[in-house]
């Protein structure tokens, strides 16, 4: 008695059909995982998704624009010191010079600095202009150690793949010198860390208000904020870890109109503190006078 019957060969054809089909689906999901993993980590190299505005807002939250009703703004008289020659030239230098001390420092120490004085430098750094006068700034100051901690794991998962792939060869390289990498401890030990986001759009009750020029007017307040960190005596370095913001976002939750712009570790410095040997720019390199 035969061990074949006449379908043998038919039934060896489907099966043959079958894992064929099995194996070319698996490597297609295989494909299709590896180029999910890759728009995550290649983000058209170093480009910050989270500061996308206008293409995010359709995607985020269906808003209407709100017309506020027109009011006039009461004008009041303005004055403001006139300094002699000779002081005005001494004032300048000063600040020139204590602004000339400031550099990014990544080693802290934990030394607790008064939460008055990161209320005055606040408070301070909203001293800028804005378009429009909407004061487009959110400053998140976090002191909390748990909470700074889940933050440096989310922002040294996304800097590995910064340094790795998004970022490119040559920014890295000009980054070696520098002796910088993804990891970020000084983001534990900095006693806080402040966190600016800028407003992409206010959220009234009547719906959404257009924060006019919003990343140049943060952008502005950033550099207050420096300045008012210098004069106090304190240090910090200049973090905006790319692809981070929508995270970080969500565990502090703040609002979708909020973008994560820049994160700073403010402290005294360590004793034991190091900076690049850097130089600056001449003054007849970086102004053209007319």
């Amino acid at each position: 008695m035969s061990l074949f019957s006449p379908l043998t060969p038919f039934i060896l054809a489907v099966v043959c059909i079958c894992v064929v089909a099995w194996w070319r689906n698996k490597g297609r999901v295989k494909r299709q995982k590896n180029i999910a993993f890759e728009k995550r980590t290649r983000s058209k190299r170093w480009e910050n998704e989270d500061l996308q505005d206008e293409a995010q807002l359709s995607l985020e939250e269906n808003v209407d624009e709100c017309l506020e009703p027109e009011v006039e703004i009461h004008h009041i008289p303005y004055s403001m010191k006139h300094y002699q020659k000779e002081e005005m030239i001494h004032r300048a230098n000063e600040f020139y010079h204590l602004m000339n001390g400031r550099r990014s420092v990544r080693f802290f120490s934990k030394e607790m600095v008064p939460m008055e004085v990161i209320e005055s430098i606040i408070r301070t750094a909203g001293t800028a202009p804005s378009g429009a006068h909407t004061e487009p700034w959110t400053f998140v100051v976090i002191q909390d150690q748990e909470m700074k901690h889940q933050i440096r794991e989310i922002i040294e998962e996304e800097e590995e793949i910064n340094y790795l792939k998004r970022m490119g060869q040559n920014w890295v390289t000009d980054l070696q010198r520098l002796r910088t990498n993804w990891i970020k401890e000084y983001l534990d030990t900095a006693p806080y860390l402040i966190l600016i986001f800028k407003q992409i759009y206010g959220i009234l009750s009547t719906g959404r208000k257009t924060h006019y020029y919003n990343e140049i007017s943060v952008s502005i307040s950033c550099g207050i904020l420096l300045a008012a960190l210098q004069n106090a005596g304190l240090v910090t370095v200049t973090s905006t870890p790319l692809n981070c913001g929508p995270r970080v976002r969500e565990i502090l939750k703040r609002p979708v109109n909020e973008k994560l712009l820049l994160l700073l570790p403010v402290g005294y410095p360590a004793k034991y503190a190091t900076v690049p040997d850097l130089k600056r720019k001449s003054l007849d390199e970086i102004m053209v006078y007319v």
